[in-house]
């Protein structure tokens, strides 16, 4: 990427983010760093696990939030802050604003995840919902601003803010001295131009270098193409489950920052999101919201070229329960480990009781049973069977499609 001098100096220099470190001591927690062995062999290098999920607030906005109203003088915080979020950020300023006596308001949309509005509103913040998407809220919270005098807290667009998350990037340095790729999702790009000016200037001093990767999904990732573009571009986008980086448009600092310190952008797609939320939990034990756990879903995908120790940051874990049940159903299913079968089948006696049967010789336990005369398509003296089976990976999926093939059946996957 290029580099130039007027993009170097939009980066927060080292003593920016150590002196937001000093402010948030005591405030924000020290996460842990826990090795992943799975993803360790996968790799074939050491890959710890950032545990920002654990963070107060259950996420890195926290850091952000607390240092940019620190920052604030009397008069501004006698004005009061108003800011805009899908959720994890909401939730950062009400708490920052709860323990600096700062009367807050914050604008959210109206889908926005059940947990996470009863958090923002359970810290004292007073609570719009408004919009479908992130962006009515933003327009309606500089509105407010303008009408009232309250301060706006940009999620990502401002120094302060960047600093903030830049100390999440000293915590890496300090924790593992060896450190060679960071591997963080983007959004609008404050967390990640945070940590790669903090680890690239740790990094320097001590005369080496540090991979900083970003991962977007698919869906909504306006990194890749304004980057090519050389300027923020709002590109078009598509719903995601990771709804915390689901951003249209780069924010312009951290934007410049990104051009100059991020070595690579990759882009997974929401099967990836789903098997990486799957498998944090069942081999890391960790609860994480999609956006937090693109890191993983890029490693997982191969998108990570392995050069050395790295770390992956889960950045957030507020996911909301009912979504969390849909995910880890779709994560089964994108890992070959659940399938849904159409099965058309001759309308008389024990046809059922043979395709159960011939399940159970291939291995697959039957999870849900529908059986139906009522079918588009359908002849008179035709029935449809709809099976929903456990299997134990794509290998064991084909093995249960072929033994029903070879008995003579059709089956037809359902897409999920």
């Amino acid at each position: 990427m290029t580099t130039t001098h007027s993009h170097r100096a939009a980066a927060p220099a080292l003593s920016d983010v150590e002196d937001a470190a000093a402010a948030l001591r005591g405030i924000i927690v020290r996460t842990p760093l826990d090795e992943s062995q799975h993803l360790s062999e996968l790799m074939g290098v050491p890959v710890h696990l950032k545990l920002e999920n654990l963070q107060r607030t259950g996420s890195f906005k926290i850091r952000g939030a607390t240092y940019r109203l620190s920052r604030l003088t009397a008069e501004e915080r006698g004005r009061g802050v108003v800011a805009a979020s899908a959720g994890n950020h909401a939730q950062g300023v009400a708490m920052a604003a709860k323990s600096l006596g700062i009367p807050a308001t914050i604008f959210m949309p109206l889908g926005v995840p059940v947990p996470k509005l009863l958090a923002t509103r359970g810290y004292g913040a007073d609570v719009v919902l408004e919009g479908a998407t992130v962006e009515t809220p933003l327009r309606l919270a500089a509105d407010f601003a303008e009408r009232t005098g309250a301060v706006f807290i940009h999620p990502f667009d401002h120094p302060d803010i960047i600093a903030g998350q830049g100390t999440l990037g000293l915590e890496l340095m300090d924790e593992m001295p060896d450190l060679d790729t960071v591997v963080l999702g983007i959004g609008g790009g404050g967390l990640i131009a945070g940590v790669a000016a903090a680890v690239k200037a740790r990094a320097a001093a001590q005369g080496r270098t540090v991979r900083v990767i970003g991962v977007q999904a698919e869906n909504s990732a306006a990194y890749p193409a304004s980057l090519k573009a050389g300027r923020p571009l709002e590109v078009p986008t598509k719903p995601t489950i990771a709804d915390g980086i689901a951003v249209a448009r780069p924010g312009d600092l951290p934007f410049r920052i990104i051009s100059d310190l991020v070595d690579e952008v990759v882009t997974v797609t929401e099967d990836d999101i789903a098997r990486a939320l799957l498998v944090l939990l069942e081999r890391a034990k960790q609860v994480v919201e999609p956006a937090g756990a693109v890191g993983v879903a890029a490693i997982l995908a191969g998108k990570i070229v392995a050069t050395g120790p790295t770390v992956s940051v889960l950045s957030g874990g507020n996911i909301d329960p009912l979504l969390l049940q849909r995910v880890v159903a779709h994560g089964l299913s994108a890992s070959g480990r659940y399938m849904t079968l159409q099965v058309p089948l001759p309308d008389r006696p024990g046809q059922l009781a043979r395709v159960s049967e011939l399940l159970a010789l291939a291995g697959a336990n039957v999870i849900e049973v529908l059986h139906t005369r009522h079918g588009h398509g359908l002849q008179i003296s035709e029935v449809i069977l709809q099976l929903s089976v456990e299997t134990r990976g794509e290998e064991h999926r084909a093995h249960v499609i072929s033994v029903l093939e070879a008995a003579g059946y059709v089956p037809t996957v359902v897409a999920d």
